[in-house]
């Protein structure tokens, strides 16, 4: 039986699964980046499982002159800002809702932001085909960081998503991993943050990044994990955004 997008995210809220290794490690499911023509960029993290603290909702909004906000519902250096912060204006912990009206329908909601996103996700041709080529691909070659840059190398054109970084460093210098293990499209996406829309998807004229972790240029969700360096003090910066007012959550 096939599995659906929904499928697979009951089974992750169901049964947590923090991934075998070394390190900071993260299970679960998110939209990896969703470019809009508008200059908007939203991405969305649903690791459920943390070797940090508990699993967690993230929200990634970069606006037209390229500014990042990270709404998490813990504490901002538990999340995505832990690693990416150095890279980010403001980090905000509140609420967010998610849930899924449809087996490829996916709802996302920051209320305290005003921010509404819904995505429709489809199979293409190139992800069946690179999810076939996960299921059977050996954990050990899932670490490998030469075997991951070559797979990006080919995923990208792909997907017509552009460059995809599944290894290197970000933003506060921690080496990471990425593995997106089941791939779908985003055929159809609508959201807004108040009274602005953020209008039709399309890709930026320069494609974003945070560190080496580059936002595809097509809106693409996944179902994987993720790897980091354990944190170090003397290597790696501890901020969870550039903005270090109260409000902005950062510690």
């Amino acid at each position: 039986m096939r599995m659906e997008p929904r499928d697979y995210a009951e089974r992750i809220e169901r049964a947590p699964e923090l991934p075998r290794g070394d390190g900071e490690r993260f299970g679960g499911y998110g939209v990896m980046g969703a470019p809009f023509a508008s200059g908007h960029v939203l991405a969305m993290r649903r690791f459920t499982a943390s070797s940090v603290g508990a699993g967690y909702t993230s929200v990634w909004h970069r606006d037209p002159d390229g500014a990042w906000t990270f709404y998490a519902d813990v504490e901002p250096l538990q999340t995505c800002t832990r690693y990416f912060g150095g890279g980010v204006r403001h980090a905000i912990e509140c609420p967010i809702e998610v849930s899924w009206p449809a087996p490829r329908v996916l709802r996302v909601g920051v209320p305290s932001a005003g921010l509404t996103w819904e995505v429709e996700l489809a199979s293409t041709v190139a992800t069946r085909a690179l999810n076939a080529m996960a299921r059977v691909m050996p954990d050990r070659l899932w670490k490998d960081r030469r075997v991951l840059s070559m797979m990006a190398a080919v995923a990208g054109p792909m997907l017509g998503a552009g460059r995809l970084g599944v290894q290197g460093r970000a933003p506060n210098g921690q080496l990471f991993v990425a593995n997106p293990m089941v791939l779908w499209t985003i055929a159809r996406t609508a959201a807004s943050i108040g009274d602005a829309d953020l209008g039709r998807p399309g890709p930026l004229a320069v494609q974003a990044q945070l560190g080496d972790f580059w936002i595809p240029q097509r809106g693409l969700f996944a179902v994987g994990r993720a790897f980091f360096e354990t944190f170090d003090p003397a290597r790696h910066l501890a901020v969870a955004c550039s903005d270090a007012s109260p409000a902005a959550g950062a510690s």
